[in-house]
């Protein structure tokens, strides 16, 4: 009879269905704050240099994450490709994460030491010069553009205040020299070399 009841009051049904998937959303989320493997980096992860924080916002203001992802799945087919699946730890600094979920191009996650400077260098200038078949757009104007430094430091200090990364005054003091007359391309570069590399291949 309750049951009935409940059936027939389409508002009342609204409202248990809430509850009942708040307490599930609770139950699954929660814990995740208090567990070491999510909420603490990996212990042999550095914060990003002045450099490649800055080649991670041109990376995010030109649109890289809307074709490639940053977040390896556990499967088989995913980790033969791409290496270690991608863990919570590697993701604790990044505000905001990159993971994606399109991946027009291949996943990033563990491209860092994967080729040289010089061949991302070339990729980004023209794709098809070291991939003939490559759909992605070319970036020239990255080598013509140089950094304003003059926010570099201003990155740093918010990410240490309010993100908790560790970056020490001596960091964000020489924050400004670091980049200064440097290319964004040299940035891009720096920044996707960085990529992956607190979790080894366990391949």
């Amino acid at each position: 009879m309750q049951h009935e009841a409940v059936e027939k009051n389409i508002g009342l049904m609204g409202l248990l269905i809430i509850i009942v998937i708040s307490f599930g959303g609770l139950a699954e989320i929660v814990p995740l704050f208090f567990l070491k493997d999510t909420t603490e980096p990996l212990e042999n992860m550095k914060p990003y240099t002045a450099l490649q924080m800055e080649g991670r916002d041109i990376y995010i203001r030109e649109g890289c994450n809307t074709c490639h992802s940053q977040m390896i799945r556990p499967f088989r087919a995913e980790t033969e490709r791409y290496g270690h699946y991608s863990v919570a730890g590697e993701h604790v600094w990044e505000h905001p994460f990159l993971w994606g979920s399109k991946r027009t191009g291949p996943d990033l996650a563990r491209v860092g030491g994967r080729y040289s400077d010089e061949w991302h260098r070339v990729h980004l200038l023209n794709p098809r010069d070291v991939v003939p078949e490559s759909n992605m757009p070319a970036f020239p104007w990255l080598e013509h553009r140089t950094i304003d430094s003059d926010l570099t430091s201003k990155k740093l200090r918010a990410f240490k205040e309010y993100f908790n990364v560790p970056y020490t005054d001596e960091d964000i003091a020489n924050a400004k020299a670091e980049v200064e007359g440097k290319t964004e391309l040299e940035a891009v570069v720096a920044y996707l070399q960085a990529l992956g590399l607190a979790l080894k291949d366990k391949r």
